[in-house]
């Protein structure tokens, strides 16, 4: 039995007797009762919470980014999650990419090519879960934003500004070319969008200095949301640029939260405020509290990042508005939550080595209309319920304390509720009673020379010697990658904060940073103003479990049915599946409801499988019917985006120009002698009537569709968000189907218009590619045809074929016994390149890396002493040391370390 759960009976038996008061109302349902049942779903419903370690905290087109995967699990008695996966979403909320990865023993590692052919410069969200997580909340899943630059493919560079004035906002952009010379006097047309529709469009010349000030109307704010101003530049080589709208115009909120969620009548207590601009990023405020008859009764000014507290005891009857100033000067006022008389709240009053003291409290008056009534008190923390009370009200002012000996570090919410589970009060609390993970790092000089052999040690000794931990390394030149390390998410602020918490947390690690002096009080702001909401108490108090799709993988599983071409399912029939890339042969056979399952497989993407039912005595018969894959949607308004970089080329300057150099010096080559071609990809770009469009959000190469017999029912399920709609038989952007658009897809084939009729005239084995529009940004098409999103198929270019045999004619045709698919695999593996310098020859070089070193796969038992050896780049400065790590215990550490490159 885990430290957590011994706790958690010890304070039930006590606090249980400690609740039964004679004269006290027996409750609804009995407080052993009501502990049953919520620790029931804790026990059958585990945490999973996921974590990316990266190698540095931004990245640019053409690099390959690396990563490690942490799992952390609340429980030990069942099989946790050996799969993850990670979405690549790009700023448009558009899915680039899925990964999966395999992890032992709570770690996996990974990476991926940024290749230009995919990627271009733009702030990309990673999204990282289990197959578990998708179960429950979205907002719990891991998220991360990662801008990534273009030094390679992009033309057109600007910095872009925005302004307010009244009832317009001016956006003010400064445009060079890609050698970063400015483009001065150059004539332009821009337009605002939401993606299709243009809501705003002008003509514009830009001055000497490249300069140009376009006048957005605000009255179409709503749309700077999701919506992007693109602007083509006319002239030689006509330039096209776009860039989000987002922080158009900046609306601020201010909101202010009782401790408890009330302002109760005579009762004093904390009261936290929030101020966010409309893009989700913080605002700096202070200001004073008034009463009705303007009388100053408190004041407050945030500790950074929005976020501060202030004490007040609100009177009966009275109002209170708050004088807001913001930090540009702007006063606004805002009410406060009405004073009321009739709630009881839960606060905390203070926080030691050994308990938390909390308070249950209320005012005379409705003290004398709830005493000796029942209520429970609940303790959550990481899905372990550590504590459970029925508190009889004696007094207006009741103590409860929760002991903190042997609990873990994290979030604990605690919970004031009636006995059938209505709550009434809630309070988060963050605790660290526990020493993180113990992680010291050495090196064998205090400084080195560019190139020389760095001599590290690590001591990650294990909290325990029979529980293995994973760490992973990453050594990065801090001169060519400037980065505020409170503005990362570590596998600290990630496993005990971020992950416990709905929404947006800014500078994540400053929580944790021991250098900042208020960050205690910071936290407990936090604690107040952010969301959290993993469970109903309602529903668990009365037993009521919630159902689950998708249990914790434990591998890669292939499945479906079997059936006859009558439709009646084909029991006992036996499959062949085969994997010639990763020598994988198997066989199954069908229950009694034709149902199939390969389990525990192992290969990597983007490999051809086969499914065969030839073996069965009627396989002429037989149809192959795979199961659907399901992945999460993509979330729209995600609260992420205020991590993104406005002006990526302006904040990214450094680590931009030395990617410039390291491509040039990578590819500028001597001449070489080509004997062979190299066949041109078509794209879409080749047809007149698409090349005005930008990048496709996403291609599908032909080779995915081998196997396929009706290409409507494939692209059903293969067209990216795209969403197929059987009552219309037409084919919606699925973002805005979701809202309520009814504007169709428009296929092409070739660049021809088609209708959804005439896809299955397409043979399957001629599809070259097809692409996928989610956007139009300069309505080259959808001004003609109406529509709502391109996918645009491409055919192979006819070749002169000999004639064909009867054997080959007979293999093109369709077949149900024996199917062709591409199964998500698991991530290819790729090996850090570590360059040695140990000769004067081999130092003869230039080395623009800004990894030095990239270890993902530290794992130790009992001795954690690990040696490590690795060179130098060209780079002189300070070198950042990033090591993180956990255990399977659910303990995690990370540890920054810096040494000096002369």
């Amino acid at each position: 039995m885990s430290s957590v759960n011994r706790i958690f009976l010890a304070c039930c038996i006590l606090l249980s007797v400690f609740g039964a008061v004679q004269g006290q109302e027996k409750p609804t349902i009995p407080i052993n009762t009501a502990v049953e049942n919520v620790q029931k779903y804790f026990s059958v419903y585990p945490v999973e919470k996921i974590h990316l370690h990266f190698d540095k905290p931004y990245y640019a087109v053409g690099d390959t980014l690396w990563f490690k995967t942490y799992l952390n699990t609340n429980l030990f008695n069942y099989e946790p999650s050996k799969v993850a996966y990670v979405d690549v979403i790009n700023g448009r909320d558009s899915l680039i990419q899925t990964l999966r990865i395999p992890l032992k023993e709570g770690a996996g590692k990974g990476q991926l090519v940024l290749d230009p052919q995919y990627y271009g410069q733009d702030n990309y969200r990673f999204r990282a879960y289990t197959k578990w997580m998708m179960n429950f909340d979205m907002g719990y899943f891991y998220n991360k934003v990662v801008p990534i630059g273009d030094a390679i493919n992009k033309k057109l560079g600007a910095n872009i500004n925005f302004q307010q004035d009244g009832n317009r906002t001016k956006a003010t952009l400064q445009f060079r070319d890609r050698e970063g010379k400015l483009l001065g006097r150059r004539k332009l047309n821009w337009q605002a969008n939401d993606g299709w529709d243009a809501f705003d469009k002008g003509k514009a010349e830009t001055d000497d200095m490249g300069r140009v000030t376009i006048n957005l109307a605000n009255k179409e704010r709503e749309k700077f949301k999701s919506g992007r101003l693109v602007v083509q530049l006319e002239g030689e080589g006509s330039l096209v640029g776009q860039y989000p709208l987002a922080n158009a115009y900046m609306d601020v909120d201010v909101q202010f939260f009782p401790e408890g969620g009330d302002l109760i009548s005579g009762v004093g207590k904390k009261v936290a405020f929030k101020a966010m601009a409309s893009n989700g990023s913080s605002v700096r405020v202070k200001g004073k509290i008034i009463d009705s008859k303007k009388k100053e009764v408190a004041t407050f000014e945030d500790f950074g990042m929005g976020m501060g507290s202030f004490n007040m005891i609100p009177q009966a009857g009275e109002t209170y508005k708050a004088v807001v100033t913001l930090g540009d000067g702007q006063e606004r006022t805002v009410d406060l939550p009405a004073v009321v008389d009739n709630k009881i709240n839960v606060v905390a009053v203070s926080q030691d080595a050994d308990f938390i003291s909390l308070g249950l409290v209320t005012n005379d008056q409705y003290f004398n209309t709830i005493q000796n009534k029942p209520y429970y008190v609940f303790g959550q923390l990481n899905g372990h319920l550590i504590y459970a009370a029925q508190a009889s009200i004696k007094s207006p002012a009741v103590s409860v304390k929760i002991p903190l000996k042997d609990m873990p570090n994290g979030v604990v919410q605690i919970t004031l509720m009636t006995p059938d589970g209505t709550p009434v009060s809630e309070r988060l609390v963050f605790i660290q009673p526990q020493a993180l993970l113990p992680i010291n790092v050495a090196t064998d000089k205090a400084s080195y020379g560019r190139k020389d052999l760095v001599k590290m040690k690590l001591d990650v000794a294990p909290r325990t010697d029979s529980i293995p931990a994973n760490f992973s390394v990453s050594v990065i030149d801090e001169s060519k990658i400037p980065h505020n390390d409170d503005d990362d998410r570590g596998i600290v602020s990630s496993m005990l904060l971020n992950s416990d918490l709905k929404g947006y947390i800014e500078k994540p690690n400053y929580y944790f940073n021991t250098k900042n002096e208020n960050r205690v009080e910071a936290l407990d702001a936090l604690m107040m103003t952010q969301g959290f909401r993993r469970f109903v108490y309602n529903d668990l108090v009365q037993g009521k479990l919630p159902q689950v799709k998708f249990m914790p993988e434990q591998g890669i599983s292939i499945s479906g049915v079997l059936r006859q071409n009558t439709g009646r399912t084909q029991p006992n029939g036996g499959l062949l599946l085969n994997i010639p890339g990763a020598a994988v042969k198997k066989d199954a056979y069908t229950d009694n409801q034709g149902r199939y399952t390969f389990d525990n497989l192992v290969f990597t993407d983007s490999l051809k499988a086969t499914l065969n039912a030839r073996g069965n005595d009627n396989f002429r018969s037989l149809v192959i019917t795979l199961d659907p894959t399901y992945f999460p949607e993509i979330d729209q308004n995600n609260p992420n985006k205020a991590a993104a970089i406005q002006n990526i080329d302006q904040n990214l300057e450094a680590y931009l120009d030395n990617s410039k150099k390291e491509f040039r010096t990578s590819f500028l080559i001597e001449e070489v002698v080509v004997t062979g071609t190299v066949e041109k990809k078509q794209t879409s770009k080749d047809f007149s009537a698409l090349n005005g469009l930008s990048m496709p959000e996403h291609r599908i190469e032909g080779t995915r569709f081998a196997g396929c017999n009706v290409l409507s029912m494939c692209l059903n399920t293969m067209l990216t968000g795209i969403t197929y709609d059987i009552n219309t038989l037409k084919y919606y952007v699925t973002r805005n189907y979701n809202q309520g658009s009814r504007v169709p897809v428009q296929f092409f084939l070739n660049g021809m218009p088609i209708d959804e009729p005439a896809i299955n005239s397409i043979q399957v084995a001629d599809i070259e590619a097809i692409e996928i529009f989610l956007r139009d940004d300069l309505g080259t098409v959808r001004n003609t045809y109406q529509n709502d999103g391109v996918v645009s198929i491409i055919t192979k270019k006819e070749k002169k074929q000999p004639r064909m045999t009867a054997a080959q004619i007979e293999a093109m045709l369709p077949k149900s016994n024996v199917i062709d698919f591409y199964p998500l695999g698991y991530v290819k593996e790729r090996k850090f390149y570590e360059p040695k310098y140990n000769t004067p020859e081999s130092k003869n070089t230039n080395d623009y890396r800004t990894t030095i070193y990239w270890n993902p796969e530290i794992r130790v038992t009992k001795k954690g002493q690990v040696d490590l050896e690795f060179y130098n780049g060209d780079g002189n400065g300070k070198y950042k040391v990033v090591v993180e790590g956990n255990d399977m215990e659910g303990n995690v550490g990370r540890k920054v370390f810096y040494y000096d490159v002369k």
